[in-house]
């Protein structure tokens, strides 16, 4: 038996939830195994708790890379795998000597006919009872937000082929499991951009019956963009509860590791945090630190949590919360991160540039700031003064030096410059275009304590603006092909080559609650904090170019 599966819908959590429990229920009832690959397992994990999936009767999860599995016909077997080669293989051995009584093979993507002919002929024992391609094949992060878990895509400018293959895929998968054929747009100064938007187009040509959806009024759009173009989003420390968490202490597939916390218990070691089955976090994941707690701010936390009335039957869920918001507290306040906060956001947001220097030059000096943080800092102040007449680069690098900084992060100062420089850019990231954006960027200074905190706005957000209203400029974002869209926008995918952040998925998420009629989904190869954002910096291998040959660029650039 063969076939496919879709559901319509703009959202990825449940997109792929739904493909899972149809493997489950076109699987009868009766005991099961789940039979996964390492990226499949995490594909699961991400939507669905295992007590959950326990509640199907499915009562054993398993890797289909375990070289000692038992054999155990009372079984059923759920493969859910990504039709690689090697997977391809592994089920070709399984088959040839099956461990369960039968088998319902399910491929995340487009599988090749051959694979499926060399499946037939090792499956002599007749056990195969369907196989099928269920297209979730992306990490779904949140409703609107989704992954492929790719650090370091590029190789300089462009793609490493592996990944590139990789990414088309994930994202063909992305557009048949939300039922969308979209038209394409994409980032011109990225050649990267547009080679990714060839590919899934060629995808699309190819697969044209997979495809073939009932047509809507608006044909949706898919928009592809390149982190070069902003490079100043990834770098800045985040106030909102999900994005700090991910930025001071990491999430990987909703886990959580907080084993280095001071005197963490054995059970608190590494914690889940995932909207689907946490209702507090759904609730506050998107909210500003500030109003969950700071100590030196107005919240009276451990009392909100402990009378916020479903928390008293989850006792779990209040201790781990109490402890990830105890260690982001010790964090900002060991590392003087609400001063440093202060700084990143005026060398993003404002254009002032001896107040901007002197304030890195202080900062640089304090002890509690990390080398970490004050490499950072010296990065925001490269990127932005780029070009200016007193740029005082070389100093700061001193600086650096003499605080001993490591040459590790000395020498990234240049490589991100090299990455999202004034050279690189198809924006102007840094001054507001017209008297009303210069108005709002005021107004939003005079915001009150925690707006010092929060003035940066994502690049994306004006990307946005601009396309719902119809005003995104052809010449910078050209279609690909000779069809343009007439009517605004409906529904948008936006797709961004070397990794996403939870600060634009949350620009997103409020311009979905602001915007009647667009829906908008954001995915990106990962989703970035600071540390993973300038290894995906290194892994470009645009830091290769010298230190001494980068602040000569600077020099000559000061002299401009």
């Amino acid at each position: 038996l063969w076939g496919t599966c879709q559901f319509a819908t703009m959202n990825v959590v449940f997109a792929v939830k739904q493909y899972i429990s149809k493997m489950i229920e076109d699987s009868g009832p009766g005991m099961k195994v789940l039979l996964m690959d390492k990226e499949t397992t995490g594909i699961v994990s991400m939507v669905y708790t295992q007590s959950e999936i326990l509640q199907k009767e499915v009562y054993l999860f398993e890797r289909i890379d375990s070289q000692n599995r038992e054999i155990m016909k009372h079984l059923k077997a759920i493969c859910f795998l990504r039709p690689t080669k090697e997977n391809v293989d592994y089920m070709i051995q399984e088959l040839r000597r099956p461990k369960y009584s039968i088998y319902f093979i399910y491929f995340s993507n487009v599988i090749s006919k051959s694979d499926v002919k060399s499946l037939a002929e090792a499956d002599e024992q007749e056990v195969v009872a369907e196989v099928q391609e269920f297209y979730g094949d992306y990490i779904a992060v949140n409703p609107h937000l989704f992954s492929l878990n790719i650090l370091g895509c590029c190789q300089g400018r462009n793609w490493d082929p592996a990944q590139l293959s990789r990414t088309t895929q994930g994202l063909t998968a992305l557009l048949l499991s939300l039922k969308k054929c979209p038209m394409i747009r994409y980032q011109l100064s990225s050649e990267a951009a547009k080679r990714l938007a060839e590919c899934v187009k060629q995808v699309i040509t190819k697969e044209y019956e997979l495809f073939e959806f009932r047509r809507t009024e608006v044909p949706p759009l898919l928009l592809i963009l390149d982190r070069c173009d902003d490079a100043i989003t990834p770098l800045l420390n985040q106030w909102t509860y999900q994005a700090m968490v991910h930025e001071l202490l990491g999430i990987n597939n909703n886990r959580i590791d907080l084993s280095r916390v001071p005197g963490i218990s054995k059970d608190l070691r590494e914690v889940v945090l995932s909207a689907e089955n946490d209702e507090f976090y759904a609730n506050v994941g998107g909210l500003k630190f500030f109003l969950i707690n700071l100590p030196l701010m107005f919240f009276p936390w451990q009392a909100f949590v402990e009378n916020y009335p479903q928390f008293k039957k989850m006792s779990g869920t209040v201790s781990k919360h109490v402890t990830v918001v105890g260690e982001l507290s010790r964090l900002v306040s060991e590392r003087n991160l609400l001063e440093v906060s202060e700084v990143e956001q005026e060398l993003a947001c404002q254009n002032d540039h001896s107040s901007a220097l002197q304030n890195v030059k202080r900062l640089l000096q304090n002890p509690k700031v990390t080398e970490f943080d004050a490499a950072r800092l010296v990065m925001l102040y490269a990127l932005h003064y780029e070009r200016h007449s007193s740029n005082s680069l070389p100093g700061l690098m001193m600086d650096l030096r003499n605080k001993g900084v490591s040459e590790k992060y000395r020498k990234l100062v240049s490589a991100v410059v090299e990455y999202g420089g004034k050279r690189v850019r198809g924006s102007d990231l840094f001054s507001p275009k017209d008297a009303v954006a210069i108005t709002k960027q005021f107004l939003k200074g005079l915001k009150g304590v925690e707006n010092v905190y929060t003035q940066h706005q994502p690049f994306l957000h004006e990307t946005l603006d601009h396309l719902i209203k119809g005003k995104l400029k052809e010449n910078l974002y050209p279609y690909l092909g000779p069809s343009t869209l007439r009517d605004r926008p409906q529904d948008i995918i936006v797709f961004v080559i070397g990794g996403a952040t939870y600060e634009e998925a949350l620009t997103v998420y409020n311009l979905n609650r602001t915007t009647p009629g667009v829906r908008i989904v954001l995915g990106g190869t990962t989703v970035h904090n600071t540390k993973s954002f300038l290894e995906e910096v290194l892994a470009s291998g645009l830091h290769s170019r010298s230190k001494e040959s980068s602040q000569a660029t600077s020099r000559s650039a000061s002299r401009r």
